[in-house]
């Protein structure tokens, strides 16, 4: 039996709980400081999560991040970060307080982000925000894949890809979690999973488009009956960009490829939130309109990362390498509507 913290009480943090409470081990789920009403929701519904709507596992010991004291401090063997891409400060603020260098850190979280200029992963930001509180040893892996949170949360057989540079500690945290519903496979490409994981975001925006861009002068009969043509062609192409941006940003190319890429941008395009802001724009709607009116109160990673990296690949990198990366951007960042060459 090991002991895992999840921080961050979300719908992946808390269906990652499950595989790793029916390993039998000692498992915490951690509400955020913004996440009181969630962790009380989940105590006083006897375990069912508000957003999940299922029952998480009895032996999870779900807790507001007040409650994290000490005792539960000590000895952590898994420490997993479940928060938001804007809450990798302030995770890093906590764990500096308190982390060991025995804990293996696992990042659920999936971005990108602009340090000094330079492409940074969530992983690199993390740890440069440890070495500056004073933390220069810490182990921290990433988790990629096609995966989602309810599927988990419900059991529903799932593989992803566990990466650290070190692929015997991604071996080990595997040991932790995985079940026979929860496979894990392993990378040492820890830069390429995270920049496959966060991108596949923008590009599932851009597949959720094909409905719309199956045709200029079609009737939306015609488009809605056939569209999965256009659909299988971007794709591929969204693919081939994946590929190249994760060689660009030093990743490998074969990372496309696997679970993080391939695999996590097929469930994402399927169905979900980039998938529907994108089915937005590909009926011609301007970004700020079809977050205004449809999606107001909903999060849309593939435009968050946009608004994050785009405006420095708009200025640095080649249209002509990347001309579907470079629509959605424009679409979002510069709130023009989406159109892609062919």
């Amino acid at each position: 039996m090991k002991k895992i913290v999840i921080i961050g009480a979300g719908a992946m943090g808390s269906a990652f709980a499950v595989p790793c409470a029916d390993n039998s081990n000692d498992v915490y789920l951690v509400g955020s400081f913004l996440e009181d009403n969630v962790i009380e929701n989940i105590n006083n519904s006897n375990n069912i999560h508000p957003v999940l709507n299922c029952q998480l596992p009895k032996n999870i010991k779900v807790i507001k991040f007040s409650e994290f004291n000490d005792e539960i401090k000590e000895n952590i063997d898994l420490l997993v970060v479940g928060v938001s891409s804007k809450g990798i400060e302030w995770i890093g603020e906590e764990l500096s307080k308190f982390y060991k260098d025995h804990t293996d850190i696992l990042l659920l979280t999936k971005g990108l982000a602009i340090i000094d200029n330079k492409f940074e992963t969530l992983a690199e930001k993390l740890h440069k925000i440890l070495i500056d509180k004073g933390i220069t040893n810490a182990k921290i892996s990433a988790v990629g894949g096609p995966c989602l949170a309810n599927g988990l949360a419900n059991r529903v057989k799932s593989s992803v890809v566990l990466a650290n540079e070190n692929i015997e500690i991604v071996k080990k945290i595997g040991e932790y979690v995985s079940t026979d519903y929860y496979s894990t496979e392993y990378s040492d490409d820890l830069i390429g999973v995270e920049v496959c994981a966060a991108t596949k975001n923008i590009y599932s925006m851009l597949i959720g488009a094909s409905e719309g861009l199956s045709g200029d002068n079609l009737s939306d009969e015609i488009k809605n009956k056939y569209f999965l043509n256009t659909a299988a062609s971007l794709f591929y192409k969204s693919l081939s960009e994946m590929k190249k941006l994760t060689k660009k940003l030093n990743g490998k190319e074969e990372t496309a490829y696997g679970l993080s890429g391939l695999g996590d941008l097929h469930v994402s395009a399927a169905g979900g939130r980039n998938s529907k802001m994108g089915n937005y724009l590909g009926r011609g709607l301007l970004y700020k309109d079809a977050k205004e009116n449809h999606m107001k109160e909903i999060t849309v990673e593939g435009a968050e990362l946009a608004f994050q990296i785009g405006p420095k690949i708009l200025a640095e990198f080649d249209k002509k390498e990347f001309p579907l990366l470079f629509s959605m951007l424009d679409a979002i960042c510069n709130n023009k509507k989406l159109v892609i060459s062919w």
